[in-house]
């Protein structure tokens, strides 16, 4: 680790397309975290759908990452890193603009396609950006410089989140009636409420649809460094190179079972915190946008804390800890649940904050041309945002459409007990940085 701190991050002569692929990153946060409250957003304009149903959001969201990762890789394989991005954010603009007629129409599969439009675009952001930052200088501070620039990730979920409490679940006019009060309502007064709250979700699709058109534009006139993309390798042979790599292997199994932890935690906390407004008069309910807030001001932390914690401590070392402070947070929410288990909730984001980068920089540590096909498996694995949340969404239908309708073990609600799928995803990441300990003293 000594070598690594000699060594610079970044280099002075390609700070400006740094900064330009680091923004990018922001960017998808903003996708994912304006998306993370939809589930509950939908639930509620359309109360015919079951929390199954509702997370089907995340599902669409999700799913095509695992759908376009490979193609993407295989695209950038064969041209170039910058036309991969340009790629990607076309079809990130499409998605969202995608949404001014599903509102139109007010069907709710027209919308899961926008979504999943928008993320063939991220899978292609992913998949391009992720490896260009590891090799935008010396491959000694590679999981690092990663980690610097995924910590913007959380500036644009930050975002993301307050886009939709303040543009989107505040101006609905559904969240105003009680469920009984909704059903009550006439077709007419019910269509007209759909209609409005509809329109409010598209609104903050389509303007982010223009601000992705922007920075196209920006990074269209901006010179990239030369950095290889092409392969020398017949793609047969990356395959099997792959397949062989235990350490890459196990790196996607453990990033699958992280993006559903992170997923299933950022999306079902408005779940967790509506079973406990359940239970407080209504001029002490909670907000759960602002508790995700602090999760993701911890998790931003957490990113900054950890780039610079891996100056003194080997990123598979710091890994193993983070995911066992993840464990034990996670066990609080579901065997104390609570104002403290809402607490342990949120801050298992500080330990899941330094995951994502880490796996990714482990797993491709000392690839040569097959990292870029090793990138597609990676971001392919962000599937687990899609699967794990839809198992939790039918946890929580055990027992009905409420969050407490029956009681695990006798007194654990289902929406508490839901969050033993975070728990063990996080077991399995501190597994995977326990097991690769060894490889940071080889």
């Amino acid at each position: 680790m000594k070598n690594a701190i000699k060594q610079p991050l970044v280099s002075r002569n390609i700070l400006l397309p740094f900064i330009l692929i680091t923004s990018l990153f922001a960017l998808w946060g903003i996708a994912n975290d304006l998306t993370n409250p939809m589930v509950s957003a939908f639930k509620k304009v359309m109360p015919e759908l079951s929390n199954t149903q509702a997370s089907l959001v995340q599902f669409a969201f999700y799913f095509g990452y695992f759908f376009m990762a490979l193609p993407a890789a295989l695209f950038i394989r064969k041209y170039s890193y910058k036309s991969g991005i340009l790629v990607g954010l076309s079809l990130y603009a499409i998605g969202a603009f995608l949404f001014f007629p599903a509102a139109k129409f007010e069907i709710f599969n027209y919308f899961l396609v926008s979504l999943w439009v928008m993320t063939c675009g991220l899978a292609f952001l992913e998949t391009t950006s992720n490896p260009l930052i590891l090799a935008l200088g010396p491959k000694e501070t590679a999981t690092q410089r990663l980690n610097l620039a995924q910590a913007f990730n959380p500036i644009g979920s930050l975002t993301g989140m307050i886009i939709a409490q303040v543009f989107i679940i505040d101006a609905l006019r559904s969240v105003e009636f009680t469920e009984e009060a909704y059903q009550a309502l006439s077709s007419s007064e019910m269509a007209a409420i759909r209609e409005n709250d509809l329109s409010v979700i598209s609104v903050p699709y389509i303007a982010l649809g223009v601000l992705v058109l922007i920075i196209m534009v920006a990074i269209m006139m901006v010179k990239f460094p030369k950095v290889e993309a092409h392969s020398k390798i017949a793609l047969s042979n990356t395959f099997k190179i792959l397949v062989k790599n235990k350490t890459y292997i196990t790196g996607v199994i453990a990033q699958m079972f992280y993006v559903g932890a992170q997923i299933m935690c950022w999306t079902f906390i408005f779940q967790y915190v509506d079973n406990l407004n359940a239970t407080l008069p209504r001029e002490e309910h909670l907000t759960a946008t602002w508790y995700n807030v602090g999760a993701m001001l911890l998790f931003l932390s957490g990113r900054w804390v950890g780039t610079l914690s891996m100056k003194r401590i080997g990123p598979s070392k710091l890994l193993f800890i983070f995911g066992i402070g993840g464990v034990v947070t996670t066990l609080i929410t579901v065997f104390i649940g609570g104002h403290i288990g809402l607490y342990s909730l949120v801050a298992t984001s500080l330990f899941m904050s330094i995951m994502f980068p880490t796996i990714y920089g482990i797993a491709l540590n000392n690839m040569g041309d097959e990292a870029k096909i090793g990138s597609a498996g990676l971001v392919m694995a962000i599937v687990g945002g899609a699967l794990l949340p839809v198992l939790q969404g039918s946890i929580l239908d055990i027992g009905g459409p409420g969050f407490a309708d029956v009681k695990i073990l006798g007194y654990i609600p289902e929406v508490n007990f839901s969050f033993i799928l975070p728990l063990i995803c996080l077991a399995v990441v501190a597994l995977f940085g326990y097991k690769t300990i060894k490889h940071e003293n080889q």
